[in-house]
């Protein structure tokens, strides 16, 4: 049995750890990766596969305190009338060098915020998109809602384009923390917004909710968790508030003094995860939970649920497009990220050349390590036989990764069947043990505390 004082010893508490969207983690990302490689990548994708697609609008009408995320506030929509100008002109780029019959099985709208396009800007991007890369049988559009930049008419142009699925961040609903973290969203806008897009036929609805907020404690987590449920969202993500104001800037405004240890971290996790399990909820991974019914939890069951960069997914395409400023794209051969600064994204596109500026190509164990970390991330679980299969190592090369894993965790890992397993009590370490497998060195980059 894990006690809390074995995860303690174990790190839990003070560890800084990646999130493993991706691995190697963006942080190991070098600028061997540039324009010229990443355009063969595109040009090496199979015709008539499908692929997914990511467009990042990095624009938000106000900046909230919390957020981490690259982004730049405007009140004025010139700079987003001339950065549609680039997303179309980089789309392009993209059509000129995809293979024949190329599809979309998932398309995402991400940001910052995208709904502060004007409605004919949204009509005008999906259009364009459509016309590169048509949507696959079963595909999937979602979008990044943001409740207080929304409208009828800019809901119609996404229902209009074919929007399957709307992703709402809630963060808290209590008025003092979203005060204290620069978000004001009161529940009755957030209700009306999941009311105007469900009259829309838009049935799917994903919610963001953060714990370890400066104030937050167990009674605001259940009645902001509560106030959640009533929305019936099908898919919620539970992430814990990462305070890195070291390199999100604007986190300073948030008073340190205010946050909860992670102790108290720890208990905000659990009451939230039990009032989901309560509602029947099936629990995804380390921090998602979805309806008995929804994508991920038959992905789950199905032992094909995947990590990428949003999180976790049931899309199973092996290629992942970013467009836009930052965006970060997955191929088989490796990763490769657009240019991080607006300024020097628009250049590039200007130029007739994406502006990929840093990127990391597959070698030696990657593959390897990045499957074994995301098996334990998404099943908390091992399958010796399906990493033989997959890449042709021996068992001896299994038993020496187990064996290196269950001495850094004594007592906590089981190995059954020719399984690693890490047991329900032990889960809230899942990170610091995939960490086990990383083969890279993490002194390089200042991570997200490990709960």
């Amino acid at each position: 049995m894990t006690t809390k004082a074995q995860l303690a010893k174990l790190g839990l508490f003070d560890a800084k750890v990646p999130r493993y969207t991706s691995y190697p983690t963006a942080p190991h990302f070098s600028n061997d990766v540039g324009s010229d490689l990443f355009t063969n990548w595109i040009e090496d994708i199979a015709p008539n596969s499908s692929i997914s697609l990511y467009i990042h609008v990095p624009f938000c009408r106000n900046l909230c305190w919390f957020c981490a995320c690259r982004t730049q506030g405007t009140q004025s929509d010139a700079p987003v009338v001339a950065y549609l100008k680039v997303l179309k002109a980089e789309l392009e780029l993209l059509r000129a060098r995809l293979p024949k019959g190329v599809t979309l099985s998932r398309l995402h709208w991400g940001g910052g915020t995208p709904t502060l396009l004007r409605p004919s800007m949204m009509q005008e991007l999906a259009g364009l998109i459509a016309e590169i890369t048509p949507f696959a049988e079963g595909a999937e559009f979602s979008v990044e809602i943001d409740p207080n930049e929304i409208d009828e008419a800019r809901l119609d142009a996404l229902a209009g384009a074919g929007m399957t699925r709307a992703s709402i961040g809630v963060q808290d609903f209590d008025p003092e923390i979203q005060k204290t973290i620069g978000r004001i969203q009161s529940f009755d806008l957030t209700r009306d917004a999941v009311d105007m897009i469900r009259a829309r036929g838009i049935t799917s609805l994903n919610a963001d909710i953060l714990f370890g907020l400066p104030h937050q404690t167990r009674a605001r987590m259940t009645t902001s968790v509560q106030k959640l449920l009533s929305l019936q969202p099908d898919r919620v993500a539970l992430y814990g508030y990462a305070h890195v104001p070291w390199m999100a800037k604007r986190q300073q405004l948030i008073p340190s003094e205010a946050l909860p240890t992670p102790e108290e971290r720890l208990k905000l996790y659990e009451t939230a995860r039990e009032l989901f399990l309560w509602d029947k909820y099936a629990e995804i991974g380390i921090d998602h939970f979805a309806s008995p019914d929804d994508g991920l939890t038959v992905a789950h069951k199905a032992g094909r649920l995947r990590r990428n960069f949003q999180g976790y997914t049931d899309d199973t395409s092996d290629v992942l497009i970013g467009i836009g400023a930052s965006s970060i794209s997955r191929f088989p051969q490796g990763y490769a990220q657009n240019a991080p600064a607006t300024s020097a994204h628009t250049k590039a596109i200007r130029e007739g050349q994406f502006s990929t500026s840093r990127g990391h190509m597959f070698k030696g164990e990657d593959k390897l390590r990045a499957r074994l970390i995301e098996a334990i991330m998404c099943d908390f679980r091992i399958d010796a036989g399906e990493i033989r299969q997959s890449f042709g190592i021996s068992q001896e090369k299994i038993n020496d990764l187990f064996v290196a894993a269950t001495r850094a965790f004594p007592g906590v890992l089981d190995i059954t069947n020719n399984t690693l397993t890490i047991p329900v009590e032990a889960r809230p370490l899942t990170r610091i043990i995939a960490r086990s497998f990383d083969a890279y060195d993490l002194s390089k980059a200042g991570h997200s505390s490990a709960i």
